[in-house]
């Protein structure tokens, strides 16, 4: 058993996923117009509604049926698995990868579907600097046996930027982990998220910040 096991979201906690998100908002326009841009993010909400997360390139499949003998799609795919993920990691978030493995084991617990999720992951570098110890789920806070049976510990520490995936893992695990609110991205800043979750073991600014806290006080 590891004594410390520390558990890392990656949109909007290691890596700015809404950046991510303005550059293909911005990308559809320029190749399809504002009227079909919109019909993607439109189709996108869809999906993300009957699966449970973001399926970037499960929306782009049925954009591709709105508008079949659009050979543009093709570049549009090219572009979401080539993406430079690494540009778009928060400031020191790798540092801090590296220093919470001085400490116990680093795992990424991300939901995502099963491709464009771990392309992400891999792309941006932090796949490499966990060691590879990484779990992507369709809902993460239902799998916490599965996580707890992969890496079983003394103690977690969750870190990530939603206070609902925050609330449920504090709920299931009590007084066994520490949860860590970086306060980065739209779900973190969203005025009902924060009135209807109770706060975070420990809030953070930024995730670069997190070199600069005592980790005996985390964990």
């Amino acid at each position: 058993m590891n004594g410390l096991v520390f558990l890392l979201d990656v949109d909007n906690t290691l890596l700015d996923n809404d950046a991510v998100a303005a550059d293909l908002r911005r990308h559809l326009t320029e190749a399809f117009g504002e009227e079909r841009q919109r019909r993607y993010w439109t189709l996108f909400e869809e999906l993300r509604s009957e699966l449970g997360y973001a399926d970037y390139l499960g929306a782009l499949q049925r954009f591709r049926l709105a508008y079949p003998n659009d050979s543009r799609m093709l570049q549009i795919s090219s572009w979401l698995i080539d993406y430079p993920f690494a540009d778009r990691l928060y400031p020191r978030a790798l540092d801090v990868i590296s220093r919470l493995r001085e400490r116990g084991t680093a795992v990424v617990l991300s939901d995502g579907d099963v491709v464009f999720q771990p392309r992400k992951i891999e792309r941006s570098g932090i796949w490499e600097a966990v060691g590879g110890e990484v779990l992507v789920y369709v809902h993460k806070e239902r799998e916490l046996d599965d996580v707890e049976r992969r890496y079983p510990a003394g103690h977690y520490v969750l870190i990530d930027d939603k206070l609902r995936i925050l609330a449920a893992v504090k709920e299931h695990w009590g007084e066994r982990v520490t949860t860590v609110f970086p306060r980065q991205g739209h779900y973190a800043h969203d005025p009902q998220a924060l009135k209807n979750y109770p706060a975070a073991d420990v809030t953070v600014d930024a995730i670069g910040d997190l070199l600069d806290v005592d980790l005996e006080r985390v964990a």
